[in-house]
């Protein structure tokens, strides 16, 4: 004898079932598409982050993200891959949610809804940036993504898909997707990681922003709405920018118990286990607790932004921050705290690599010697004498083999081959002293930003003025702008915006909706030489080949040249 048991695995739901009862079920439904956003974050910052002039390598690498640094454009690339797979597979579900239950009455399953198309609208804005080309460069017709907001009914048969949207249509679905989240979204709470009203609104000031045009040729209508939507945010009164020793320590605060974060992927300590540490974002950039190849450094480019109203001294006994932001970075000093004088060189092919020398103080001169071998394969030393630039702080110039350079006293810094290791520690020790990050969508800083920049390609430069200020001073408490024109505006928002947002994975992004030309004349495995130009093809991605092959209908590939 035997009986019959009508079991279904734990976790799942029949369509019958979700429509029967969606308030009981449409809570785990809407945390599996926050789910795919954890496997979507890594990709995603890589190909904002590595493509920009924050960070530099220390050599070549066979992970496909050293195409993302190179500029070396193939379509088969697994980090790509990812991007693309995690981003539908999220699109996918949270348009399976709104399809199924999207005209429900229910006020909570409403707001699961309005969380749906707030992913999604996300999802859209981060794939057209990454994969079509600039806003300002004619949107009507350049190739977005492929825009598919239902299921397909026959989706074990027969069925196609759409190819690619143009960018300006791309952008509307976007949009649309965004301002109906904004519709049905309650007011943040206190979990920053999941959708909102103001979420939303924040994500539409950025996306505007992009559709803003360049500060040559902005387009007024999409920088007024930009502002429109920053101010929503700002006037919300759910965030606020924290205070400079708070803001310094940014990277170890909760999530829930950060004031200024807005929209963040929620990460956790019992995702990662063994060695997982190795492999998440910040691993790239430290080792922590053992943990990290931490073979990625803050650019010498980037540093020198840092150090523009003076210099971050990083030595453990003379530790002094000028700006704020110079607290993400941790130079690995040797043991010892040996003196030595670091700059960087130029080599005959143009090339720029670091130098440390160590330094002998005689009365009030100090030298620097470097051992050489000469043609007759014979070691000589050979000194040079330094000239103080700022001696306060530690600054000097010398005259090296004919070319005067500028540098500084310091201790000896770790070398990764020939680059000094300074680490970055933004996207790592969220609660803990390992790689935990929750990485960073949207924060209020970023939104005055974004309110900046639009205020001043509508001319309105004291607006535009006052809310760049807000972010500096907060960094760089007595080093506010005292003015902002047509002539200074664009250079000065574009550096606020590289030293805020630095390492978030918008750098790249940002200099070529601008118009601008990515310059990354700093020591690297990179082409130190040359500068990719906003209208390059490199700019954007090309389309992954695996999604090419198994789509079902055409999708049409980026341009090779």
């Amino acid at each position: 004898m035997s009986c019959s048991l009508d079991r279904e695995p734990k976790g799942y739901a029949t369509k019958e079932k979700i429509l029967e009862e969606p308030g009981k079920v449409i809570g785990d439904l809407v945390n599996g598409v926050y789910a795919q956003l954890k496997a979507w974050s890594d990709p995603m910052h890589r190909c904002g982050e590595y493509a920009g002039d924050n960070i530099m390598i220390r050599g070549a690498s066979t992970d496909p993200f050293f195409e993302f640094i190179t500029f070396s454009r193939t379509p088969n690339n697994d980090r790509l891959q990812s991007f693309w797979d995690n981003s539908y597979k999220a699109i996918a579900q949270a348009s399976n949610i709104v399809e199924m239950l999207g005209a429900s009455t229910d006020r909570e399953v409403k707001e699961k809804i309005g969380e749906c198309y707030f992913v999604r609208g996300l999802l859209y804005f981060y794939l057209v940036r990454a994969f079509g080309r600039p806003y300002y460069q004619a949107p009507e017709t350049n190739l977005g993504v492929p825009v598919v907001t239902q299921i397909p009914k026959n989706v074990l048969g027969d069925f196609s898909l759409p190819d690619r949207m143009t960018v300006e249509k791309t952008y509307e679905q976007a949009i649309a997707d965004l301002k109906k989240a904004e519709e049905l979204l309650p007011s943040a709470s206190a979990q920053p990681f999941r959708g909102s009203k103001e979420a939303a609104q924040a994500l539409l000031s950025r996306v505007y922003l992009y559709m803003s045009g360049t500060y040559d040729q902005p387009n007024v209508a999409y920088a007024k709405l930009a502002v429109e939507y920053a101010t929503k945010v700002i006037s919300s009164g759910k965030y606020a920018l924290l205070p400079r020793d708070e803001f310094m320590k940014y990277n170890t605060i909760l999530p829930e118990n950060n004031k200024e974060s807005i929209f963040v992927i929620r990460r956790l300590a019992s995702e990662f286990s063994g060695y997982d540490h190795y492999y998440g974002v910040g691993g790239m950039y430290a080792n922590i607790g053992g943990m990290g190849w931490g073979e990625m450094y803050a650019s010498a480019k980037y540093l020198a932004l840092l150090d523009e109203t003076g210099r971050n001294d990083y030595r453990p006994d003379q530790r002094r921050i000028v700006d704020a932001r110079a607290a993400f970075i941790e130079p690995v000093y040797k043991e010892g705290n040996k003196e030595v004088f670091r700059f960087i060189k130029t080599e005959g092919s143009g090339d720029q690599n670091y130098l440390q020398l160590p330094t002998k103080h005689t009365g009030g001169k100090i030298t620097v010697s470097e051992t050489i071998t000469d043609g007759n394969n014979q070691q000589r030393e050979i000194t040079y004498e330094l000239t103080a630039v700022n001696a306060a702080q530690g600054i000097y110039s010398i005259n090296y083999k004919g070319t005067t350079y500028q540098g500084v006293l310091d201790y000896d810094i770790t070398l990764n081959r020939a680059y000094p290791m300074f680490y970055i520690t933004k996207c790592s020790r969220e609660g803990e002293d390992s790689h935990l990050h929750s990485p960073v969508i949207s924060r209020l800083a970023e939104i005055y930003l974004n309110r900046a920049e639009a205020e001043a390609k509508l001319g309105n430069y004291s607006a535009a003025l006052s809310d760049l200020n807000q972010v500096r001073t907060r960094s760089l408490p007595s080093a506010a702008y005292s003015s902002l024109d047509a002539t200074t505006a664009a250079t000065r928002i574009d550096k606020e915006r590289q030293l805020e947002l630095a390492f978030q994975a918008e750098r790249s992004y940002d200099v070529f909706r601008n118009g601008g030309s990515l310059v990354r004349r700093y020591p690297g495995a990179h082409n130190q030489t040359e500068d990719i130009a906003p209208t390059d093809y490199r700019v954007i991605y090309f389309i992954p080949q695996n999604a090419i092959n198994s789509y079902p209908g055409k999708l049409t590939q980026n341009p090779t040249h």
